[in-house]
């Protein structure tokens, strides 16, 4: 029974990101191009997210700080979720649903990327993270599933979508995850060419 449990899990997972391919391949060229082009224009990229996505924000992050695959000079990536005394500060004397808002208005410019994470679409604090970009002139790149909520509404056609036809949540993050490794490698390829991998 366990097993077939464990193997039920790599199965639906291998599904779902094979589905998720083809609707997710242009989305995400196009969000390679807009955080390339950022990024090449001395922009940055703040990420935001909650739980797993939280976790998410910092792996795309210290992929970018750091390196991917192969030794560049690190690229300007931050992501909103890890200071502690910041996020409980103005979680307390504010609401949670400013803890990232207040991060964007703080260190976002126009022209910076967010990389705003929620599987549902709806989390309210990653919505309030949207708000205060487009007010700030930045683009926003939304890695959702579940049909999108509420923040597939709020993007502009100057934003990208990345949302992925699943509704479990555990699927959507390892499609996620996916996502991120492929912007990762798409934006070292736009910045040195092929590598080795093709």
């Amino acid at each position: 029974m366990t097993n077939q449990r464990i193997l039920s899990h790599f199965h639906e997972s291998a599904e779902t990101k094979i589905q998720s391919a083809t609707v997710l391949a242009q989305p995400l060229a196009q969000a390679i191009e807009l955080m390339f082009s950022a990024l090449s224009n001395g922009n940055k990229i703040l990420a935001c997210g909650n739980g797993g996505s939280a976790a998410d924000s910092q792996h795309f992050a210290a992929e970018l700080v750091g390196r991917f695959e192969r030794e560049r000079f690190p690229l300007p990536a931050l992501a909103l979720t890890t200071d502690t005394s910041l996020l409980t500060a103005v979680a307390n004397d504010y609401s949670y649903r400013e803890i990232f808002s207040k991060q964007v208005q703080a260190f976002g410019q126009a022209g910076d990327i967010l990389l705003a994470i929620s599987t549902s679409g709806n989390s309210a604090n990653v919505m309030a993270a949207i708000e205060a970009a487009l007010e700030r002139e930045m683009r926003v790149v939304a890695l959702t599933g579940k049909g999108g909520g509420a923040i597939g509404k709020m993007l502009t056609d100057a934003d990208v979508h990345i949302c992925v036809p699943a509704e479990r949540t555990a699927r959507i993050q390892e499609v996620h995850l996916t996502c991120i490794h492929c912007i990762c490698d798409g934006i070292d390829v736009a910045l040195f060419g092929g590598d080795v991998h093709e």
